[in-house]
């Protein structure tokens, strides 16, 4: 049989995903998140079409299209000009191509849809995962509260920051970009009588860029995030807050579409633009990474999540088909896993880090035509 009791780090999108498709394969989920309950963090998300693929092998796609946006095109523009640098079609002719359509959304929205299908009595608030220990039977681990669990599997679903990565491997500070990422969600009304062009919009610069587009199928809310040269600015938090005045600066020059959007928007948030090199392994006995703690990335491909969410489609499929329970039936199951997403992963990272995606004419089918219901 395969593992009866698996345990989560981490409720984020990755570690959500992957409690619903193992939910799927029948088998025991107990997530354990640190924070108290969720909020409604206000970002905007881009499900590609890869990361549809996953969401429809969930159940889900047809929830998450009923308040998204579909974008019919991906415009890549000039910064200060608005010339196009390379337009990529999308709605019918995304679906046709790839198989599935892309969706802007908020990302609390996704938050939500990927929490329908989980048991909420599955998740355990207020965990924050102190140590772990293991042995051919189980895995223990012991939280910040003093309680303690027991699993047969652990999945580190914990982000960039993974407690769970330090205990595999050790700390491994990540690499600092020296790049700030500002991001915005606000009520389009703010813009008066201006709209946002009914696409996802980057402008380019030559030194920094940013991405405009609306979360919703009514367009009445707009969303920004940008990157921009701040070394010494460190600190990767999604609560901290920027100055507005510092970046309608750091955009001065841009496109007349950019400094309306900048002008009408309330506050911002910053953070510092994180990334690690691929690792050689993401697997110690019993207990695996998934998502970004294993192979985080800089958000220029806006895969991240994607990734985090085909990681948890491909595992959950190879813990079920798991032949039991012992360690080295889990360490063939991570292997598998390994050697079915690290190439992949280590690709997007590498590529999202030279953030020239798209910059010019982009052949996109090998990120959004990739289906991780058929990998591994």
């Amino acid at each position: 049989m395969p593992p009866t009791s698996i345990a989560i780090i981490g409720a984020g999108i990755g570690g959500l995903a992957l409690a619903a498709a193992l939910r799927g394969q029948g088998m025991r989920v107990r997530i354990y998140e640190q924070a108290g309950g969720f909020g409604r963090v206000g970002a905007g998300i881009q499900m590609s079409p890869n990361a549809v693929r996953v969401l429809r092998a969930l159940g889900l796609e047809g929830r998450v299209r009923a308040t998204a946006f579909a974008p019919p095109n991906w415009a890549n523009r000039a910064w200060d000009t608005g010339e196009m640098l390379f337009d990529l079609e999308l709605g019918a002719a995304a679906q046709a191509r790839y198989g599935a359509p892309y969706l802007l959304m908020h990302r609390a929205d996704l938050h939500e849809a990927l929490l329908s299908a989980v048991d909420p009595s599955e998740i355990d608030f207020g965990r924050r995962l102190v140590d772990l220990s293991q042995d051919d039977a189980a895995v223990s681990l012991l939280f910040a509260d003093g309680s303690v669990a027991h699993a047969d599997v652990v999945i580190g679903a914990d982000g960039v920051h993974s407690r769970t990565r330090e205990l595999l491997f050790g700390a491994q500070a990540p690499n600092l970009s020296g790049r700030v990422a500002y991001r915005a969600t606000f009520p389009a009304a703010l813009m008066g009588d201006h709209r946002v062009d009914g696409a996802s919009t980057k402008y380019w610069g030559p030194d920094r860029h940013i991405v405009i587009y609306p979360v919703n199928a009514a367009q009445d809310e707009i969303y920004f995030v940008t990157s921009v040269p701040e070394p010494d600015w460190t600190r990767e938090s999604w609560s901290a807050e920027g100055d507005v005045g510092q970046l309608r600066a750091a955009f001065a020059g841009f496109h007349p579409q950019v400094q309306r959007v900048l002008a009408a928007c309330p506050k911002v948030h910053k953070w510092a633009i994180l990334e690690r090199d691929p690792m050689a392994s993401w697997a110690v006995g019993r207990v695996a990474l998934l998502g970004d703690a294993c192979h985080p990335m800089t958000p220029y491909m806006a895969q991240g999540a994607a990734s985090a969410m085909e990681d948890a489609l491909v595992l959950a499929r190879l813990l079920g088909e798991a032949s039991g329970a012992g360690r080295g039936e889990i360490g063939q199951v991570f292997a598998r896993f390994e050697a079915a997403r690290q190439e992949r992963t280590a690709r997007l990272q590498l590529t999202s880090h030279g953030n020239q995606f798209m910059r010019g004419p982009t052949d996109a089918s090998w990120v959004y035509g990739y289906d991780a219901a058929a990998a591994g």
